[in-house]
């Protein structure tokens, strides 16, 4: 089992940047894939964007291509999610989440989340 614990949310600046962490528990953190996962208010839990295990696949939705990056430490079991050029609509609760295997863009396909951590976006 994973447990994990997502950091780093906070208000910024349309235009700026933020970096969200993610703790995971446990010695298996480095077999996992890993993901982010954004919800806004209203609308339904949506894919930011995943990590393979080792860290060599990576995948993004097209609505943060290019502005956003996720990596990986497997040697401090935390993943994270670089966000620049930060747009109003980027306002979520931001979730990480593990699965075993592929990373896969899908929600139902993760089988242990975090709390969440809230960003907000001003114009």
């Amino acid at each position: 089992q994973v447990q994990l614990v997502e950091s780093g949310g906070g208000l910024v600046q349309a235009g700026g940047s933020r970096r969200l962490s993610c703790a995971a528990s446990g010695r298996t953190f480095s077999s996992y894939a890993m993901g982010w996962f954004r919800q806004a208010p209203g609308k339904e839990r949506e894919f930011v964007t995943a990590i393979s295990s080792s860290g060599g696949i990576t995948s993004y939705s097209d609505s943060v291509k290019g502005r956003f990056t996720i990596s990986r430490d497997n040697a401090k079991n935390t993943v994270y999610l670089q966000m620049n050029s930060l747009k109003p609509e980027d306002t979520a609760v931001y979730y990480c989440a593990a699965r075993g295997g592929r990373p896969l863009p899908l929600i139902n396909e993760y089988h242990y989340w975090g709390q969440g951590t809230q960003v907000t976006v001003s114009s």
